[in-house]
């Protein structure tokens, strides 16, 4: 599931990892909010907040906004090196490891907020680290996917199944052929499926902050691995049967 990219990729391929993806970032985007008072995932509600501090001249609110944005683009960069540098030395698994690199990241938070910081203190640093991971794991899927997926930027997955839904509902009135057809309804089940289960997230990431809040990040964590794992025992596999 992390081995091939882009057309390589199947449909089926697709939306398991979009969809595993999308359950995760649900539940960080809802605990950031939860835990540390900001949408890590949010991008288009972070620039009109941002906006909106600067019109009301709230100087420190408004550079906490612009700096979520730009953490969440570090992500981004950071996973577009690592992609590159993994190509040029031959690391079949450098998408497996991106999410890897997202798991410690988040055990990390999980061992400095449960340990480290003092109850009912806003941590403005966490959000940014949230925020991060959530541009590190967007950029992973989008690479890998060929911009097909996104995870966490449910704004144009619902602009996709909006043009999805017009073009099947236009095959009842004008005829399309089979072939493309097939593509849309495949593509509107992608869309869907990947808004739903950033939704299924949420509400997982606010059932696991109200009973178990010291451990959720270890647990998604847990699951990123998870994800990652065949991908890395496989291209380890394959390695070794090429020496």
């Amino acid at each position: 599931m992390l081995l091939r990219e882009k057309s390589q990729r199947s449909f089926q391929m697709n939306r398991q990892l979009g969809s595993s993806l999308a359950v995760v970032a649900g539940t960080v985007n809802v605990l950031g909010f939860l835990q540390f008072g900001y949408y890590c995932a949010n991008m288009t509600g972070n620039a009109s907040s941002l906006a909106l501090k600067i019109n009301a001249l709230d100087v420190r609110a408004a550079f906490l906004c612009f700096v979520l944005i730009i953490s969440f683009v570090l992500g981004a960069i950071v996973c577009t090196v690592l992609v590159n540098m993994g190509r040029r030395k031959g690391w079949g698994a450098v998408y497996a490891f991106s999410l890897v690199l997202e798991a410690v990241i988040l055990v990390a938070l999980g061992v400095k907020s449960t340990w480290f910081t003092q109850v009912g203190v806003p941590d403005g640093g966490a959000a940014l680290v949230l925020s991060f991971v959530m541009g590190l794991q967007n950029a992973t899927v989008t690479r890998i996917s060929g911009s097909v997926v996104r995870t966490t930027h449910v704004t144009g997955m619902l602009t996709d199944l909006g043009i999805e839904i017009s073009d099947w509902l236009e095959s009842f009135y004008h005829q399309i052929n089979d072939e493309y057809l097939d593509i849309i309804k495949k593509r509107l089940w992608l869309h869907a499926q990947i808004v739903f289960c950033f939704i299924v997230g949420g509400v997982l990431g606010a059932v696991g902050y109200m009973h178990c809040q010291k451990y959720i990040l270890f647990i998604v964590a847990i699951v990123l691995v998870t994800l990652a794992a065949p991908g890395i025992i496989e291209n380890a596999r394959t390695s070794a049967h090429k020496k």
